[in-house]
Parts: C-alpha cells; sequence; structure tokens
C-alpha cells in the first residue's frame, strides 16, 4: 500500500463532526452566539482567533467538559449533545502535558485501555505502536520529569491516540513550548493525524500554527465564525475586516472605489467579495503585495529594514505621513539604504476595502 493509499484510507476511518447552533452564556458575557460547524471525517480544523472569542468554549463542549444552552452536538451521525464527557470517546491534549507523574510513559499511554478493560497483551501492542509513531519508542521506561516539554507532550499526544476516539481534541496544545519545539511539534502532529485519519479540532491563538497544520482554519470573533476556509483562501481572501487584520499583517491604505475597483497609490485592483462598493474607505493590502523599488518616480522614504533571514520586512515613509509595510526577499531589501527615496506601488491580485 502507497503512502497516498494509507492516508486515504486512514481519512476514511474518520468520523464526521458537527457543532450546531451552539449557544453559551455566562452571566453577560455571550462565550458562543449561535456557532455552527461540520469538520469533516478525517479533517483537521483550526479554530483561531483571540482571548475571549469561544474558540476553548467550543472544544469544551464537543468534549462534554462544558454543556451548551442552546444547539447539538453530532458525531459520526448520532447526537451527544447529552451524552457525558467519559462516554463521548474523545481523546484531548491539553497546553498542560497531564501527564501521571508516578507512572512510566509506558503506563501514561496505556492508562485509557487499561480503563476500557484491554488485556495486557493489547496494551502493549497497542503502547507499542502509539510510541513509535511519535517517535519515543525508546522512552517508554522514563518518567514524566526525565522528559523535555516536546516529549511530554507527544506522550500526551500517543495517550489521546491510543484508545482510537472518534475525534481529536487539542487545546493550546504547543503554548507552554518553546519557539523551536513549537515548531517541529506542530509539524509532528500534522504527520500523525494524516497518518492516524483521526477528526481533529485545534485550538490556538497562533495563527502561524493554524495556517500551518489546518485543512480548514475557522476565525472566531465574539462567539461567532467570521470565516472558514482553507489557510491559502482565508490569507489571499479575507472575508470580514476582522479576519484580514487578525490574519497577518495588513496595510490599511486610502483608497476610493469606482467601477468595482479600488483606485489606490495611482493604481486600480479588483475588490474582494464584502467590500465597499462606492466612495471612500481603506484598502487591506497585504506587506508581500506591496511593492518597494528604486525606479520610477519616488513617493516614499525607507524608514527601516528590518532582516529575517530569507526576506525582510521593510518600512516606507509616503509622502502624506502614512507608512507602509512591505516583504521582499532580502536578496532586493539589502540595497535599500535607511531614508532613501523609493517608488512604493501595490501590486494586488484584489484588495478588501473597508469603510473609513
Amino acid at each position: 500500500m502507497t503512502v497516498t493509499d494509507r492516508t486515504a484510507a486512514a481519512r476514511d476511518a474518520g468520523v464526521g463532526v458537527s457543532l450546531v447552533d451552539l449557544r453559551r452564556t455566562y452571566g453577560s458575557l455571550h462565550a458562543l452566539d449561535g456557532l455552527s460547524l461540520d469538520i469533516a471525517p478525517g479533517e483537521m480544523v483550526v479554530l483561531l482567533g483571540p482571548s475571549g472569542c469561544g474558540k476553548t468554549t467550543a472544544l469544551r463542549i464537543l468534549a462534554g467538559l462544558d454543556h451548551a444552552d442552546a444547539g447539538s452536538v453530532i458525531v459520526g451521525g448520532q447526537d451527544m449533545t447529552r451524552v457525558p464527557a467519559n462516554r463521548r470517546d474523545m481523546g484531548m491534549v491539553f497546553q498542560a502535558y497531564s501527564l501521571f507523574p508516578h507512572m512510566t510513559v509506558r503506563d501514561n499511554v496505556a492508562f485509557g485501555l487499561r480503563l476500557r478493560g484491554q488485556d495486557r497483551a493489547r496494551r502493549l501492542e497497542r503502547c507499542r505502536e502509539m510510541l513509535d509513531l511519535v517517535g519515543l519508542s525508546d522512552l517508554e521506561g522514563r518518567y514524566a520529569h526525565q522528559l523535555s516539554g516536546g516529549q511530554q507532550q507527544r506522550v500526551a499526544l500517543a495517550r489521546a491516540l491510543a484508545v482510537e476516539p472518534s475525534a481529536l481534541l487539542l487545546d493550546e496544545p504547543l503554548s507552554a513550548l518553546d519557539a523551536k519545539v513549537r515548531v517541529q511539534l506542530r509539524e509532528e502532529i500534522r504527520r500523525v493525524q494524516v497518518d492516524v485519519g483521526t477528526t481533529t479540532l485545534f485550538v490556538t491563538h497562533d495563527q502561524e500554527e493554524a495556517l500551518a497544520v489546518a485543512d480548514r482554519v475557522g476565525v472566531m470573533n465574539a462567539g461567532r465564525l467570521d470565516q472558514i476556509a482553507s489557510p491559502v483562501e482565508l490569507y489571499a481572501r479575507p472575508a470580514t475586516r476582522f479576519v484580514a487584520e487578525f490574519v497577518g499583517l495588513s496595510n490599511r491604505v486610502p483608497a476610493r472605489v469606482e467601477g468595482g475597483r479600488a483606485v489606490l497609490l495611482g493604481t486600480r485592483v479588483p475588490l474582494l467579495e464584502g467590500s465597499e462598493t462606492s466612495g471612500r474607505g481603506w484598502a487591506l493590502v497585504r506587506p508581500e503585495s506591496v511593492h518597494v523599488g528604486e525606479e520610477g518616480e519616488p513617493n516614499a522614504r525607507v524608514v527601516s529594514v528590518a532582516f529575517l533571514g530569507p526576506f525582510s520586512r521593510v518600512q516606507c515613509r509616503l509622502a502624506d505621513g502614512q507608512v507602509m509595510v512591505a516583504q521582499l526577499p532580502s536578496s532586493t531589501a539589502v540595497h535599500l539604504a535607511q531614508d532613501a527615496p523609493v517608488r512604493v506601488e501595490v501590486r494586488a491580485e484584489s484588495v478588501l476595502v473597508v469603510p473609513e
């Protein structure tokens, strides 16, 4: 069986998950305000948003750790809304590693299997499979205090998957790790999820993390989904001002809308759906859509150049005092000196124009 065949077979083993018009209030706070979300079998959906937007509340309601005031939770075609957490067959990984300190790695991974009455031989076999999957086969006899943070979170992932859950729920699982380990482990989580094919809901406030691992990203704002789409679609075609400004950097450029196009910095650019249809507004322009060059009539001066490896972030001040941020290849940006006169232009396929 090829890798592609294995991946397809794994995804076929997943179950669909639906959150239907969920509402949850805490006093005067509307944590969820009519949230609906469908997750396809084997899909990884990441809920992204600032603190207090409702993403963790949605995950906890799916897990059965909290209840909705209204709405339904459907897993594999079954209504689980009133089913207690211990009967929902969910695997969970939290920000805190939550390993049992008095148990070895092997016993931690086997814990859920033992609760389900699996015999010792089957527990050992399944533990070895899961530890091999997360690359920790040689550490099965160690205790939590003998592991790094990244290793502990791998054990937590193996434990969650060992019981073959209907869905895997990840609540800010990488927040306690340093930057380098976070990148490594998010790639591992994605690899393991694709290999196993478990339907997964991942909650994070880190946009880079969300875009890197998701099949689809749902951006939450005040208890509702502003947009859910593939990472590429979400970044390139934001549906709302909140999504455009929360996901990635955006320049706010004065624009005039006429004839279905935005006129900004002397350039006419097609409009994204949801834009203002006439009059003046702000065009939200990604830094990589801003061109900075030394050819042509200067309309700005370089404020600063920040080297970020293969690319650099260049700030330029326009004649009206506005500062724009461009993202350029470092091989180009290295030639731009501070206070040098430059030509700044927008070269975008389309832009979102919002009210002033």
